[in-house]
């Protein structure tokens, strides 16, 4: 039983070490590109202050390659959701920029896909407003919430709990790239 131990921690260690490793050595390429390079550092400059960085994608790419960002991950993605629903509404209609959705009286709305939160607080027309930026790039406004425990940053499951809505509306805007797209090919 020791030994098992021992050896689980090894194996962190060893992983800890090898992600930072990589870490490190995309840094210093990109160090390395951008000093000796004119062309490079316009291409890095580009992509890291003019576009947005989406860090779902990033995500991703550590999970597919890296097996997660954290060492431990797959550990934690044994779990199974205790909240996993489908978006559930009566009547909808267009609404400024999306769609409003007649739902019951606080009721639970679901993720519709998971992704990063990039956004909370208030917006014109829409009340306390989620923004979640999907993993296909598509950024999801959820409107006229009432109670979250959904903080800045946080990577949140398909279907997973996000809030109650306030009254029974909730406002939907599908976004991407500062485009806005019509709610009519996602909503289902």
């Amino acid at each position: 039983m020791k030994k098992e131990k021992e050896e689980i921690i090894i194996n962190y260690l060893r992983s800890l070490i090898k992600r930072t490793m990589l870490a490190i050595i995309i840094f210093l390429i990109l160090a390395i590109a951008s000093k000796s390079n004119q062309h490079y550092k316009d291409i890095i400059m580009t992509n890291i202050y003019e576009k947005n960085i989406s860090f779902v994608k990033i995500k991703n790419l550590f999970k597919k390659y890296l097996g997660g960002i954290t060492p431990l991950e797959k550990a934690i993605d044994n779990t199974t959701p205790v909240f996993n629903e489908k978006l559930s509404y009566t009547e909808s209609s267009k609404y400024h920029d999306g769609v409003k959705l007649t739902v019951d009286n606080n009721y639970l709305v679901p993720t519709i896909n998971e992704g990063m939160v990039i956004f909370v607080g208030e917006k014109e027309n829409y009340g306390n407003v989620i923004i979640i930026e999907g993993i296909d790039g598509i950024n999801i406004w959820y409107g006229n919430m009432e109670t979250t425990t959904i903080k800045l940053y946080d990577y949140i499951d398909k279907g997973n709990y996000l809030g109650t809505t306030k009254d029974n509306t909730l406002y939907l805007v599908y976004e991407k790239d500062g485009n806005i797209l019509n709610y009519e090919e996602y909503l289902k």
